[in-house]
């Protein structure tokens, strides 16, 4: 696998949020909440332990966590891109654990303090979903490869599954067949372990909310956002390709790839532009997401129309 080049932003200076000014505003808010004077969802949680990486730093406008934090699609939560901050306690996360079995040497079950010992790092992604909006966010985590190596996966495994939590009694979403609960999806083995699949715990500095899929959950940038599985249980080494769990709703809407890919239209919508959360306007949406130099190999050869 060749080695992760530090990612090249395609925006114009005047675009650029300075770094210095977010952690002022973040500071700010910190100060505003300790003083009473406002209340902020992201200030409230608990101080994270990372490191921001320079290699995933680009010069990106970040998303207003304001929309990241309360436009959301959480179907476990409800349909309503409001629903999953309302039914956010509806989520129980006390005591989680993370199975990784099948085709590995070593399967092991982790709770949230080993995955929380793995250096935890700052990203800051692009983020785009396939209805046609975007944004740009700093996640925290740490590459799914290096969870993936704990436990030794055999020459045999060639996808790797992402299966959600089930829980009918609690998330309000499970009560109704919107999908064949739980939610489930893939990866193939060399897109899991590509340096830039991230096992996300954290955004803006802070652990990662129930809305935003608590308290762990994948990134993997240059694909549609429904691909990053939210509020994992189980992650399976398998020799045969998973079936999605919006592949299995709408096969013909949603494949196993998912790749963004301006070129490819959903049937019922253009995927050529984006609309950023807090803009009116929209932008062209770049191939990859604009991670082709990192990940285009990956696909070398192949019809990236059939295999969308």
């Amino acid at each position: 696998m060749k080695s992760f080049k530090p990612y090249r932003s395609q925006f114009k200076e005047s675009q650029v949020t300075p770094e210095e000014l977010f952690l002022n505003r973040r500071q700010f808010i910190q100060g505003a909440v300790a003083a009473g004077l406002i209340t902020s969802p992201i200030a409230a949680l608990a101080d994270f332990n990372f490191a921001p990486n320079s290699n995933f730093r680009p010069d990106l406008k970040l998303t207003d966590p304001e929309h990241a934090l309360n436009y959301n699609n959480f179907y476990e939560l409800g349909t309503d891109k409001s629903d999953p901050p309302r039914y956010a306690d509806s989520l129980k996360t006390d005591n989680w654990q993370v199975r990784v079995e099948g085709l590995c040497a070593k399967p092991q079950t982790f709770d949230m303090d080993d995955l929380l010992a793995f250096d935890q790092e700052e990203r800051i992604y692009r983020f785009r979903c396939v209805e046609g909006w975007s944004m740009v966010v700093p996640w925290i985590g740490f590459p799914l490869s290096k969870l993936l190596d704990k436990v030794e996966p055999t020459s045999q495994a060639k996808y790797v599954e992402f299966i959600s939590i089930l829980d009918r009694e609690n998330l309000p979403g499970q009560r109704f067949n919107i999908l064949d609960w739980p939610y489930r999806e893939g990866l193939r083995i060399d897109e899991a372990m590509h340096p830039l699949t991230l096992m996300t715990t954290g955004l803006y500095g802070k652990e990662l909310q129930n809305q935003n899929g608590a308290p762990i959950r994948l990134i993997v940038p240059w694909k549609y956002g429904f691909k990053s599985a939210k509020s994992i249980v189980t992650i399976r080494l398998t020799d045969k390709q998973p079936v999605s769990s919006w592949e299995q709703a709408a096969p013909d809407e949603y494949g196993f790839y998912s790749n963004v890919n301006p070129n490819v239209s959903h049937p019922r919508w253009s995927q050529a532009k984006e609309r950023p959360l807090g803009s009116f306007f929209k932008k062209k949406t770049l191939m990859f997401n604009g991670y082709a130099e990192d990940v285009a190999d990956l696909y070398k050869g192949m019809d990236l129309k059939k295999y969308y």
